[in-house]
């Protein structure tokens, strides 16, 4: 690839797009798991509460469920003005900011069932923004720029937690709840005004969805496309890449807790050296795929993070020092960033732009159920192995996502579209 195509492909207009799509994107997740929790407690309600209230975040591993519909069916109103994915994209935020504006008006001691509704509502119309942004994203993004464009997009996500997770803390010190939630939910207005600017995709998913059932030709398109043993490599591959990478920091804070290390060391060491470097993987592993292409991103970045994996087992077995602690988690981190990056971009490009809305969201949900499962079993794992050999554990399982490679992405290979 040439300089100039290089430049034109980070300079552009669907970069500075794909920041705003995932700050809007993250920002109401965030609130639901990081501003909520903590201003439940600051209210004495008690735990147990605090964790079913958990369960309203269910439609983001749902969501494919509904996806077809916004594939097939646009907001006849908005439409007419704005286009299939935007309609969606701008009804959502709407109802988000009155959804959220209103959190702040009700006492949860007293009000804790209709803040659960509220919380489900949240998470419901987040989700379908997501449909709808991950769609509008595949579909304006050619495939070299796929890598860079998803890694700014999920930076773009983690960094809209400083919203809930940091300034509204701050602001609930000198101001009520009623107007930290109203201020936090006017930052979505960043997410509007991006809809209103951009323009809608050239691909008329309306149109070319007549012929059979929407809710399945979605599925037909892809093994259809794929072929069927090589599109359900292509679910294996989905649901084993980040499976030992996930497992390893499914109990990373127990463990830096295990070895001695204390509140303060996690806070400040571990949590910065996890942020940073996952921001730089992301954004670092986007622009090498620009470069290298998808394919021998996931072979590099893959191997990358298996090592890193191995950090953890090394950590496991001395057992202190505070300088080892943020090189093991920094690279671990960066590792996962730059596994995420290319990932992400492997499941943009597997994607079809006509069904984009439906198989997106049944792609990254179904990358969600290894991380859940795995939650649940690594405690006993870890009290049946102990830490050391749990972390050599993990380093196996991650190797056979890497031999599907030989399947789904071979190195140098042209990829199957």
């Amino acid at each position: 690839m040439s300089n100039s195509n290089f430049k034109k492909n980070i300079l552009n207009t669907r970069m500075i797009t794909c920041i705003f799509t995932g700050f809007a994107s993250g920002l109401p997740l965030y609130i639901l798991i990081q501003l909520i929790p903590i201003w439940l407690r600051d209210e004495e309600v008690g735990l147990a509460e605090i964790g079913l209230l958990s369960l309203t975040t269910l439609p983001y591993t749902l969501k494919f469920l509904w996806a077809p519909f916004l594939d097939k069916y646009s907001i006849t109103f908005f439409h007419r003005t704005i286009g299939l994915r935007r309609s969606w994209m701008i009804l959502t935020q709407i109802i988000l900011i009155l959804l959220i504006g209103s959190l702040g008006f009700l006492n949860p001691s007293a009000h804790l069932f209709q803040l659960s509704i509220l919380c489900l509502g949240i998470a419901i119309f987040s989700s379908t923004f997501d449909i709808a942004v991950d769609a509008y994203r595949r579909q304006i993004l050619p495939d070299p720029e796929l890598g860079l464009g998803n890694s700014i997009h999920v930076n773009a996500y983690r960094i809209s937690s400083l919203i809930p997770g940091s300034l509204a803390l701050i602001l609930s010190t000198f101001m009520s709840w009623t107007i930290v939630f109203i201020v936090t939910s006017s930052f979505i207005l960043v997410g509007i005004a991006m809809t209103l600017m951009v323009r809608e995709p050239e691909l008329n998913t309306i149109e070319s969805n007549k012929k059979n059932s929407f809710l399945i030709d979605p599925f037909l398109e892809f093994f259809s496309r794929q072929g069927v043993m090589h599109g359900i490599a292509i679910i294996l591959f989905m649901l084993l890449f980040k499976l030992g990478d996930s497992m390893a920091t499914s109990l990373a804070t127990p463990f830096y807790y295990d070895l001695g290390f204390s509140m303060e060391d996690i806070g400040v060491v571990a949590k910065n050296a996890a942020l940073w470097p996952s921001i730089f993987g992301g954004i670092a592993g986007g622009i090498i795929m620009i470069k290298i292409g998808i394919n021998k991103a996931l072979w590099i970045f893959g191997l990358i993070q298996i090592l890193s994996i191995l950090g953890f087992a090394i950590l496991a077995r001395v057992g202190e020092g505070i300088i080892l602690l943020g090189l093991v988690i920094s690279f671990e981190y960066l590792g996962v960033g730059l596994g995420t990056a290319a990932f992400i971009a492997f499941i943009a490009r597997t994607t079809s732009k006509q069904y984009a809305a439906t198989q997106f969201a049944l792609f990254t949900a179904m990358t969600a159920i290894p991380r859940t499962t795995i939650s649940a079993s690594s405690g006993f794992i870890v009290e049946t192995i102990g830490w050391e050999s749990f972390f050599y554990l993990c380093t196996l399982l991650a190797l056979p996502g890497m031999i599907l490679l030989l399947k789904v992405a071979p190195w140098g290979a042209k990829p199957k579209t």
